[in-house]
């Protein structure tokens, strides 16, 4: 079954080319995810009682056009499938226009899973009945991933482009329901860390989430921008990924 929400961009989710930012385009389809579980009675609610929670593991979006502010925009979303501990979820957006038509302007996959909230680890629960009637079963038509490699900034200069590393640590404020830091706080740093890509051109981002990270912990968000290409990765102190990105502009969607 597919669900569609509408939503209206204000003024407080736009840049200053006055389109909207990037993670807050992440941040609505995460929303709308929790929301539409919340109506398929397997959201928050349900799982807490156990002791779990959802959180997104893999964002794969690839987008035409970012909405401005005040405009419209239509974001249509299903379960793809649930196996092998994780749960696949699409989105698909589209703008309104004028003759009545809607224009496709982008599309997400997101891959789930539920942590289990005393041991951090994530668990299989997707045998229950009430999980086996939400898949729609359609599979998103998107390019596959690319893999993410790790940044080595000592061999930086062979590599070449625009490089460096971004000293964070987590505060009050990044710190979600999940008692750990958000996801879009993640991409938040990202793109702050570098002008990633020209926001008013078709691009793609494909951003894996390794390791949570708690108040008080320090991250540090290295990037490499060449040609068409950011690449990201976030590590901890003892340099651990926590999340590996790519933000590459790209002709047209693949979905």
């Amino acid at each position: 079954m597919k669900y569609r929400h509408t939503i209206i961009v204000p003024y407080q989710d736009v840049d200053a080319s006055r389109r909207l930012r990037l993670y807050s385009m992440e941040n609505y389809l995460l929303n709308i995810a929790g929301k539409v579980a919340d109506e398929m009675g397997i959201g928050i609610p349900v799982l807490l009682p156990m002791n779990y929670t959802w959180i997104i593991t893999h964002l794969n979006m690839e987008i035409l056009y970012l909405p401005k502010h005040g405009e419209e925009m239509i974001v249509e979303t299903w379960i793809e499938r649930n196996a092998h501990m994780l749960s696949v979820r699409d989105f698909r957006i589209y703008q309104p226009q004028a003759d009545g038509t809607e224009r496709l302007i982008g599309c997400a996959k997101t891959v789930w899973a539920v942590l289990d909230l005393t041991s951090r680890e994530i668990v299989n629960i997707f045998d229950h009945d009430i999980f086996k009637d939400s898949v729609d079963g359609e599979a998103l038509n998107m390019a596959r991933a690319p893999r993410l490699r790790p940044i080595q900034l000592d061999d930086i200069e062979d590599e070449g482009g625009v490089a460096g590393e971004v000293l964070h640590e987590i505060q009050y404020s990044d710190v979600d329901y999940n008692c750990h830091c958000n996801s879009c706080k993640y991409l938040e740093w990202m793109v702050n860390a570098v002008q990633a890509f020209d926001n008013q051109k078709p691009f793609r981002l494909d951003i894996n989430y390794v390791k949570e990270l708690y108040q008080g912990d320090v991250m540090y968000t290295r990037f490499l921008k060449t040609e068409n290409v950011v690449r990201y990765q976030q590590v901890d102190e003892n340099g651990v990924t926590c999340c590996s990105a790519m933000i590459t502009q790209i002709e047209n969607v693949s979905c």
